[in-house]
Formats: C-alpha cells, structure tokens, sequence
C-alpha cells in the first residue's frame, strides 16, 4: 500500500489593496490646505499677523519651484532671489508708475527726488502697461533662466560649480540695481507703493484681498508641481538626478529635462516676487541677493526639499523665525540660519518631512526583512 504525501508550497503573502483613505489623501490634503489659508487664517489672524503670513506664503511659492529643481532634479539653485527681484522690480515698476499718474505726476517720486530730468527712462515706459507688466513679472525670471541654463547644463556643468554660478548671478544683480540709483531707487529699491490695480493698499479690505491672491497661487502652484512629480517628465527628472548618464544613453537629453525645471522654478520665484510688493510695499536688492537666496533653500531643506508640504511648511517656518529672532538676536540669526542649513542637508537631507521614516527604520532595525521564504516584504 502506497501513500502519498502532498506537499504545500509557501503561502504566498499578496500585499493589501490600497486603501479608500490613500486614495483621496492627496485631494484632501489640498483641500484642508484650502481649508486652512482661506477659511480659518483670515478668521483667527488680526489684520498684521495676516499680512505677515501673505509674505510667508511668498516665500513658500518660491520653495515649490526649489523642491522642483532642487528636491526632484538634484539642481543647487542657490540664485532664485535673482528670478524673485527680477518679477517683484517688474511689478512694482507698474505700481510705482500708476501711483505717479494718481497724483497727475510722469515720474516716480523718487525719480523726482534724484532729479533724472523730465523724461522716463525708455525701459520704463512699457511697465506702465498692466498686461504686459504682469507678463513680465513671469517671463522675464523664465527668460533669464532659460538663456542661463542654457548654457550652463549644455556644458555639463552641475553641483558646486552650479550653485556658484546661481550665486555670482544674483550678487551680479544686486550689486547693479544698487549702482543704478536713479532708475531702480539705489538701496532703497522701489518703495511706499500705495495701490495694486486701483485698490488701495493702506484699506485693511484690500490687504486681505492681496493675502487671499497669494494664498490662491500658492495652492494653484503646489497642484501643478504635484502634477508634474506624478507625470512622466517626473520621472525622468528623477532619474536625471540619479543616474544622468544612463538617461543619456537612453536616448533622452539630460540638459534639457533639466532646463525645464529650472525655467519651472524660475518662473514660480518671478511670481512670487511679484506678489511680495502688494502684500509687503516695497522691493529692494536686500531682498534679493545672495543671503535671501540662501535662505530660499535653507527654508526648502529644512522642511524636506522631496516633498511639496514639506518644502512649504520648511518656508513659513524659517521665515516666521527670521521675522522673530532677528530682531532679538540681529547679529547671530545670520549663523544660526547657516547652521540649519548645515544640520538639515548634513543629518536630516530629507528634512523634517522625513522624520517619520528614519525612525521608523530605527525602531525596526534598519529595514524590512522577509521572514519566510514565500513572504514578500
């Protein structure tokens, strides 16, 4: 009599179906967004706390294009002041001239002041347009992005030598606009701007309406670049950054999957800097020279450069820091931003939107392991 033995194969382990919940967090975490800048902020802020968080959502559009370029492509862009000067000068070049025709003047008051004579300088003369001087304050960042990067990622050059190059193009920017005191306002910048397309801006009514403005790009900004990191141009900005040569050898141009991340985040530190005149009043190469770009980065960083919340939230934490502690310690904040920077890149590079997973591999050991052989981890 014969019997015969049936051996059962290792149950295998099928993962589990995506949750409903998973499914709507990305939808719903824009929605609490809404939620939260549009609804409870304006409810619960008084009228300069408010006016405070517009700048710092001013901030937080610019650190979307750095978790772009930065976070996704691998790009040091330590040079977005120079796009954010570039579409704050271009808008509050039209306020200015708009507020001059308010009071039946040609010239800006400063202008007056510095005594260039009688007539507007020719390549101020277009701005006066409101069309076009919204156009600019977008295209002009993307344009000289564009022609820079250009040249820059044709050469292969990357890393450090990027970063420095970012660097130079905004201390080259900065130190023009102070040497052209009687055309952009020395120093001092563009400042005491009164309206924004007709509304005044001393009516506490019309300051809300700025906040709510920038509240809505930032949300309408952070939609997009979440559709570019799921899309297929994601993908291959991903593996840019990893793996640049085999992307080249697949038949893709490296340089120009990058440009166009860089021309992404360029345009998105123009709007931004279009949009910190009305809510701020003033514009001014201290805003946008190597410091200020610096703590762009170091704002993306902190709150983890990959993610998109992350970056934000990184961006209105340090600047809500920067507004407290620099007037407390005027003369440390400088090294104390520096070191956040240091920390974050050095034992954190995901930022803190990565806190989560690295202890969470710490309190399992480093990893997941499979414990049977039919057991797929």
């Amino acid at each position: 009599m014969t019997t015969t033995t049936t051996t059962t194969s290792p149950e295998t382990v099928t993962p589990p179906s995506t949750p409903l919940l998973n499914r709507f967090r990305v939808p719903g975490g824009f929605v609490l967004g809404a939620v939260l800048l549009l609804g409870v902020a304006p409810l619960v802020l008084s009228d300069f706390r408010l006016s405070l968080l517009a700048k710092y959502l001013c901030y937080a559009i610019v650190a979307v294009g750095v978790s772009l370029a930065w976070g996704r492509g691998g790009l040091m862009v330590l040079g977005q002041g120079v796009f954010f000067g570039l579409g704050g000068y271009a808008m509050a070049m039209h306020l200015k001239l708009t507020d001059a025709a308010a009071t039946g003047e040609k010239l800006p008051d400063f202008m007056q002041l510095y005594g260039t004579g009688d007539a507007l300088p020719w390549w101020w003369t277009p701005f006066a347009n409101p069309g076009f001087a919204l156009a600019m304050t977008v295209l002009l960042p993307m344009a000289v992005a564009a022609l820079l990067g250009f040249f820059v990622f044709q050469r292969r050059v990357k890393g450090a030598y990027f970063a420095i190059l970012s660097q130079a193009l905004a201390a080259a920017l900065s130190i023009w606009l102070v040497g052209q005191q009687a055309t952009t306002g020395g120093t001092n910048g563009l400042t005491d701007i009164q309206g924004f397309f007709g509304y005044s801006l001393d009516d506490p009514v019309n300051q809300r309406m700025v906040y709510f403005i920038i509240a809505a790009v930032l949300l309408l900004l952070m939609a997009l670049a979440r559709q570019l990191f799921v899309s297929r141009y994601g993908e291959l900005l991903v593996a840019v950054r990893d793996s640049e040569e085999r992307v080249r050898f697949l038949g893709y141009n490296p340089a120009n999957i990058k440009l166009v991340a860089y021309v992404v985040a360029a345009g998105m530190a123009g709007l931004a800097g279009a949009l910190f005149v009305p809510a701020v009043g003033i514009i001014s190469p201290a805003l946008i020279g190597i410091v200020p770009s610096i703590g762009f980065v170091i704002g993306a960083a902190v709150g983890g450069r990959a993610s998109l919340v992350g970056a934000v939230l990184g961006a209105i934490a340090v600047a809500w820091a920067q507004s407290t502690l620099s007037d407390e310690f005027p003369a440390a904040w400088t090294y104390l931003q520096g070191l956040l920077f240091v920390l974050a890149v050095g034992f954190l590079p995901g930022g803190l939107a990565s806190l989560g997973v690295v202890l969470r591999k710490r309190r399992t050991g480093g990893g997941t392991r499979s414990r049977t052989s039919g057991e797929t981890a």
